[in-house]
């Protein structure tokens, strides 16, 4: 066995899941980032609603079935981003730290343990630093800042 695992990648798309990472403490925080992790799965959209007086019988045809190891909730990385308008005023600022985002993910994504993590842009960068909505100087910042915060995550997550 490879001492090297391969991350798999994964959008996290449910608002729910969304919530729950986000009600989790964060695993590292920088001056303008946070990112938080639940070392789980995302909730499958396939909850069977059981009315109370009922019981599942054990021989019904869902019992035992498990989905392959490489479909497993607990393979890979699901992430989630949070980049909101009231932080980046202009789309392409948005798109622009949202590609920073995923790129410092991908580079440390060997090193991080599997589940649902979401980072999200916790306070906006000045106008008055940043004039240009898609400068490389916002570019390069976010990249560093982004570096660092995926560091102490790993770190963190090393503990």
């Amino acid at each position: 066995m490879s001492a090297e695992r391969i991350a798999v990648t994964r959008a996290l798309t449910k608002a729910s899941d969304f919530t729950q990472v986000l009600n989790a403490p964060a695993q590292a925080r920088t001056p303008h980032f946070a990112v938080h992790h639940l070392a789980r799965g995302p909730l499958s959209g396939k909850t069977a609603a059981s009315n109370p007086g009922t019981q599942d019988l054990s021989t019904a045809a869902n019992q035992g079935i498990s989905l392959p190891v490489d479909q497993s909730p607990l393979v890979g990385l699901w992430l989630g981003l949070v980049v909101p308008k009231r932080h980046a005023k202009r789309a392409v600022t948005r798109t622009l730290l949202k590609r920073r985002i995923r790129a410092a993910i991908a580079s440390a994504a060997t090193a991080l343990p599997a589940g649902l993590w979401v980072v999200r842009l916790r306070t906006p960068f000045p106008r008055s630093e940043f004039v240009s909505a898609a400068s490389d100087r916002l570019s390069h910042a976010a990249s560093d800042e982004l570096a660092t915060l995926m560091a102490a995550a790993v770190a963190r997550a090393k503990r």
